[in-house]
């Protein structure tokens, strides 16, 4: 069994990272859930962790959040 994690299947790992950051932002701008995900999907912050050779997918989505937002990279 392969467990690498690589540019094919990073996707994979994604969409729960999306959904705790999502969770938090909405309660935090008290915006929907709906545009808290366009800021995430929007932001730099998403295109680097969709990136495998950033490694950015080895942090947790609290820490993930913490840097979109001390880096003010939501749209």
């Amino acid at each position: 069994m392969n467990l690498d994690i690589n540019q094919s299947n990073l996707y994979l790992l994604l969409p729960s990272k999306v959904a705790w950051i999502t969770d938090m932002l909405s309660e935090d701008e008290n915006i929907s859930i709906v545009e808290a995900m366009k800021k995430i999907y929007s932001s730099e912050t998403y295109r680097q962790l969709e990136k495998e050779t950033t490694k950015m997918w080895h942090l947790g989505p609290v820490a993930l959040y913490q840097g979109m937002v001390a880096k003010k990279t939501l749209s």
